[in-house]
């Protein structure tokens, strides 16, 4: 990866199209089992060299295959894939999502609106499925879920535009399956800072600081995936 995928283009002037579905998903297994790493890829991206993605339906995963055929520039396509989201009841699309419109880098919320949302958390992949279950079950119907769908490159325009709904203020907070040093908040602290668009505080739910991706024991998981959720709905 690091010697030529991610640099051939800035070294030789080398396009690559080349796709790696990766296993990534905190679903109770070991460590080795859980990560793709996806730290280190975000470290690799820049100058738009690589395409970092995390897609959480059917027809998003459907586009982004797509849209890496019809493009005519090749760039390596880097795809997060929890195995849960095979067999997860809502991660589904219908004929029409598949048939038109294409691939969308980030999906705002479709519940709750901006006048009654107090507070805006942002994730990527399979936990969205837990905050969303989270939320319904909680009655926490000011807080609003926006997905990144592709982690880089991440345009600001983009993101913007999902956030232009909330007034200035309005906390923000990055939710991840990954322990704080890992994952995609590394890449987003460094790049936001503690204010997103100098509009909206800017912080972090996660597992804490870890040498190790992830416990090998299922109920210590349980624990720590039920305690990661409660925080992300706490001020």
């Amino acid at each position: 990866m690091d010697q030529f995928i991610a640099s051939a283009e800035d070294k030789w002037r080398r396009l690559s199209g080349l796709v790696l579905l990766l296993p990534h998903g905190f679903e109770g297994a070991g460590a080795e089992h859980s990560s793709a790493r996806l730290e280190r890829f975000l470290q690799l991206a820049a100058e738009d060299s690589l395409q970092v993605a995390n897609p959480t339906t059917p027809a998003q995963y459907f586009h982004l295959l797509r849209r890496q055929i019809l493009r005519r520039w090749r760039k390596p396509l880097i795809i997060l894939t929890p195995k849960s989201l095979l067999r997860h009841p809502r991660a589904t699309s219908s004929l029409d999502e598949f048939a038109a419109g294409g691939f969308r880098r980030i999906l705002p919320d479709a519940r709750t609106g901006p006048r009654e949302s107090r507070r805006v958390r942002m994730c990527s992949g399979k936990i969205y499925y837990d905050l969303n279950q989270a939320r319904e079950e909680g009655g926490h119907e000011d807080v609003a879920l926006i997905r990144l769908e592709q982690l880089y490159p991440l345009a600001d325009n983009v993101l913007l535009e999902a956030l232009a709904p909330y007034p200035a203020g309005t906390q923000v907070a990055w939710v991840q399956e990954e322990p704080e040093n890992m994952g995609a908040w590394p890449y987003l602290r460094a790049r936001f800072g503690a204010k997103l668009f100098d509009r909206f505080p800017f912080s972090i739910r996660s597992r804490p600081a870890s040498a190790s991706p992830a416990t090998g024991s299922s109920h210590s998981h349980k624990l720590e995936q039920q305690r990661l959720i409660a925080e992300a709905f706490q001020p």
